[in-house]
């Protein structure tokens, strides 16, 4: 049987996923899936996908509740900084980045909150706004990869705005995947079950 590929640091970058695999225990990262914004000699930063808060976007910055995506709340992205505010949002066409974002990698850029969201209005497809993301120092996240801990993949603008939450959007990403990757997709949450 062919060894389970989950890709090694080199694979990590803008706009790539980490996939919590089943032996990831810490309760933060359990059943994840991270999308990378950086990843540097200085460490790496991602946003948690899939983990709706209870808080209303409206509440907090009421001018951009009109271009999230369903559900309009905050995301938890991580559990640093859990008062810092990340937006992301799909912004396809090619050419020059708009106002107010910072491209990440393909059509998923970072927003600036600060900026007027609607000179943005009609030019995105979708945004998501996170408290909190998640960091790695240098040379942590190739410990945890080497662990056995992550899979990283391929990501796209559709994660990102996906609609599925916590262990479906897990299965999805993996099971799109190929080989014994993707058979992790049909496994049971507790391994004991099986």
């Amino acid at each position: 049987m062919p060894q389970l590929s989950t890709g090694t640091l080199d694979d990590v970058g803008p706009g790539s996923l980490l996939v919590a695999m089943p032996a990831l225990s810490d309760p933060n990262f359990a059943g994840t899936v991270v999308y990378v914004l950086d990843h540097n000699d200085s460490g790496t930063l991602g946003v948690v996908l899939g983990r709706p808060s209870q808080v209303e976007i409206r509440d907090v910055l009421p001018g951009w509740c009109d271009l999230a995506v369903e559900p309009g709340v905050f995301h938890v992205g991580g559990p640093c900084e859990t008062d810092t505010a990340l937006c992301l949002a799909a912004c396809p066409g090619e050419g020059a980045e708009p106002a107010g974002l910072r491209r990440v990698a393909g059509d998923v850029y970072l927003v600036d909150l600060d900026a007027d969201p609607d000179a943005l209005d009609g030019g995105l497809t979708g945004l998501r706004v996170f408290a909190g993301y998640a960091g790695w120092s240098p040379g942590q996240l190739a410990g945890e990869l080497a662990e056995g801990a992550w899979a990283c993949v391929p990501g796209t603008p559709d994660d990102v705005l996906s609609d599925l939450s916590g262990p479906e959007l897990w299965r999805a990403v993996l099971g799109r995947q190929r080989g014994r990757l993707a058979v992790l997709s049909t496994a049971p949450a507790d391994p004991s079950a099986n």
